[in-house]
């Protein structure tokens, strides 16, 4: 069986060294396409077992973390690995894969591909719906079939997000630390010769309806359209384990379960979307000469926008300028409790 994941501060931690952050961010319009929206700060993130008295018994059963979403706020998941070694994540809204479309699996599959690769792609803003773009997360209440699983599955049952780590089979992973260990010995022999160089890594940007699920809260639905890739695996299958190094659970709350069940106040609710561009603060852009693009997935293609639910967006929208688009590219903590899901 996988292994918990853990908490440190706000950053969820699965076996693998992989970090994935859960950052807030301005919601899309859902016509147009758009550059990436920045990142306004992380969501704060629990432990469900912290909470046996006030938590939900499904969620105490099903284990893992909980975060706390407005009605349509959107967010991106940002990724890291320590020490950059080679990972695998994948990534499940309602237990559906939001890279392929497909049911949730225990294995890595390639046709199509079911994961992300780390540290290569840096984050994910949404489910990969089109050629170079992907359809914002958007977090919308269970029971109107408004979310992804509810359009492809006709259920909504899971809700929330599911992630799960693959690490490299051993020997693939020596060689993959020689070989790193004699590239930052040559690096350091350069620099050492010509007084030093060196690259920052990127800044982050940023028919019925379903019935819900007895104490589910929200689910993810598509919002606005982005630019972004999501990579092929270049590595062939067999460097990777077959079963996963660990998985978290991730229970999305509304501010007022939040309050119940942590006695916390949530965060307040995002800042108006055009007085952020009226400021002239960033949005960015990211490109990998390198990186080949996935193809969309036919199924997330399909899913329609939460608006076709919920109604027209009125809050105030104002385009970035093009100066406004930056470009971008070319540790112990708590133990977190698995359940049964």
């Amino acid at each position: 069986m996988a292994e918990s994941a853990r908490i440190d501060q706000n950053t969820v931690v699965l076996p693998g060294k992989v970090r994935v952050r859960f950052m807030r961010t301005l919601r899309l319009p859902e016509t147009g396409t758009h550059p990436l929206p920045p990142g306004l700060g992380e969501f704060p993130v629990r432990a469900v077992a912290d909470y046996p008295q006030s938590a939900p018994p499904e969620w105490l059963r099903r284990g893992g973390v909980m975060l706390p979403v407005y009605l349509r706020e959107a967010m991106w998941l940002s990724f890291g690995v320590d020490s950059g070694e080679p990972a695998a994540l994948q990534v499940g809204v309602g237990k559906v894969c939001a890279v392929s479309g497909s049911p949730w699996s225990d294995t890595l599959d390639r046709s199509p591909q079911n994961y992300l690769t780390l540290p290569r792609q840096p984050w994910l803003d949404g489910i990969n719906s089109g050629k170079g773009t992907v359809r914002q997360f958007v977090a919308v209440p269970l029971g109107m079939g408004a979310t992804v699983e509810g359009q492809l599955t006709g259920e909504e049952t899971w809700g929330g997000l599911q992630l799960q780590s693959f690490t490299l089979r051993p020997a693939v992973l020596d060689a993959w630390r020689a070989e790193e260990a004699a590239r930052r010995a040559e690096l350091a022999r350069g620099a050492a010769q010509f007084g030093g160089w060196g690259a920052a890594p990127p800044p982050a940007p940023g028919g019925a309806a379903p019935m819900a699920a007895a104490g589910a809260a929200m689910g993810m639905g598509a919002g606005g359209t982005m630019r972004q890739e999501v990579y092929e695996d270049e590595r062939p299958p067999t460097d990777w384990e077959s079963s996963a190094a660990g998985r978290v659970f991730v229970h999305l709350v509304t501010p007022p379960q939040w309050r119940l069940i942590t006695g916390e106040e949530p965060p307040p609710s995002p800042v108006d979307r055009a007085a952020y561009t009226r400021a002239g603060l960033p949005w960015y852009d990211y490109y990998d000469e390198s990186g080949t693009d996935l193809a969309p997935s036919e199924g997330l293609a399909s899913v329609q926008p939460v608006g076709e639910w919920l109604g027209e967006d009125h809050t105030p929208w104002q385009q970035p300028s093009p100066d406004q688009v930056k470009l971008l590219g070319d540790a112990p903590g708590k133990p977190v409790s698995d359940g049964d899901w």
